[in-house]
């Protein structure tokens, strides 16, 4: 199922995507697309039910604004570094284990949403990523079998970055890493049925219509199932929590100077095969 959340900031409603592309409200089965949705498989379930059954409503998705897919996010945990091609275009090592830092809950926003330009930012940097929703409760995982049945799914995220707060100005990342609207996500939770092999899926992005990331997750140093298995050693993973697992080569940081970094007026579009595409507009906070 392709599930999302439509209307106004903090107004949106459940819907999902059915086979035939077309928007179908969910409000009268479910309250919003959440952690305690993704963990009932009986509300799964009769979703699935009335989807197959066409009795859904439609919605008219003229003007509708699309928001992020799951509401209530616990905690957005990121993973550095995870593509081989990352690591060689910005001249790190191979990272021997994951790299994990944290994004605010608050940094999530809607696929189309416009994405601020944090004031005395000279250094604003993009990066699309495979983000993981979890579905079950997840501690201290033994398999990769365990980690890939805590997933309830998958969706598209960008992982925007000011690389001077982030590496410059001391500390860790976080200061780079969670200025206000650095984690549009969606546009749809994909179920994790529909995505057979997490592994397999194209990643692109263009900055003003010029394609800039052309990668694909099987060049992950650490796949899905490791980076969730190894996720959950070090913290409680509970449904609704995100994973955002990291960026092919292509990010401004890792070209020639003078680097092209975001500015206000720029536009990015992302996509992931089978997980939809967004479409942010850049302008100063």
């Amino acid at each position: 199922m392709k599930l999302l959340r439509v209307g106004p900031v903090g107004a949106e409603r459940p819907a999902l995507l059915d086979e035939s592309g077309a928007l179908r409200d969910l409000s009268g089965l479910v309250t919003d697309i959440n952690g305690a949705l993704l963990a009932d498989d009986g509300v799964l379930a009769r979703i699935r039910a009335a989807a197959a059954s066409g009795e859904l409503p439609a919605l008219d998705a003229t003007g509708l604004r699309t928001g992020a897919p799951v509401a209530g996010i616990g905690k957005v945990v990121c993973i550095g570094l995870n593509y081989h091609d990352h690591a060689r275009e910005t001249g790190a090592a191979t990272p021997e284990e994951p790299i994990i830092f944290m994004k605010a809950p608050d940094t999530v926003v809607g696929p189309d949403d416009t994405v601020l330009i944090p004031r005395g930012s000279e250094k604003t940097d993009w990066e699309v990523e495979l983000a993981v929703v979890i579905g079950r409760t997840a501690r201290y995982l033994e398999s990769d079998e365990q980690a890939l049945a805590a997933v309830a799914g998958y969706a598209v995220a960008h992982d925007v970055s000011e690389r001077a707060f982030q590496i410059e100005r001391g500390g860790q990342w976080d200061k780079g890493k969670n200025c206000e609207t650095f984690n549009p996500l969606g546009p749809w939770l994909v179920t994790a049925d529909e995505v057979p092999d997490p592994q397999s899926l194209g990643v692109r992005l263009w900055v003003n219509g010029e394609l800039k990331q052309d990668g694909t997750t099987a060049d992950q140093i650490f796949p899905v199932a490791e980076v969730v298995r190894y996720v959950s050693q070090f913290m409680t993973l509970y449904p609704g929590d995100v994973i955002n697992t990291g960026t092919p080569a292509g990010v401004a940081m890792g070209q020639p100077e003078p680097k092209p970094y975001l500015r206000a007026g720029d536009v990015v579009e992302l996509e992931i095969d089978g997980l939809g595409r967004q479409r942010q507009p850049l302008r100063s906070a």
